[in-house]
């Protein structure tokens, strides 16, 4: 993975989503094994998802926490019909979108939720070469 384009994509969300907002963030990859530990323990839901986010958010401060899992961007990629790449965008709008306060646990939050992720998942392929955040070539 390519982690300094991928610091410099987070970083550009975030002043573009929380423009008069501090910010204090981590993004993590994690293995299939960590995201569904995290996913139990927190959710209390089975297995490995693509994306969690924890949001410690006070005031005008935006804090959070977003875990991300490549192998299930690879599988969903797949299903989707798009490139694992993408897919590691999508899941980071998503915890972004989260920290701004979205919520999808209803049909039409999730909805809502949905348009501004696609927006700003474009903007993102728009701004960015995206091709090249991740490459399962090998070095050597």
């Amino acid at each position: 993975m390519n982690l300094p384009l991928l610091q410099e994509i987070a970083l550009a969300l975030a002043r573009e989503l929380f423009p008069k907002s501090s910010r204090e963030l981590g993004v993590y990859f994690v293995g299939r094994k960590k995201i569904a530990q995290l996913n139990k323990r927190f959710l209390d839901h089975e297995g490995p998802t693509d994306v969690i986010t924890f949001d410690y958010s006070e005031g005008a401060k935006v804090h959070g926490e977003i875990f991300i899992c490549p192998d299930v961007a690879l599988r969903q990629a797949k299903e989707f019909g798009t490139t694992p790449q993408m897919e590691l965008v999508r899941y980071l709008v998503h915890g972004l979108l989260h920290l701004r306060g979205y919520d999808d646990r209803t049909s039409a939050k999730r909805a809502k939720m949905k348009r501004a992720e696609d927006k700003w998942v474009r903007w993102t392929a728009a701004t960015f070469p995206c091709e090249k955040i991740w490459s399962r070539k090998r070095a050597g």
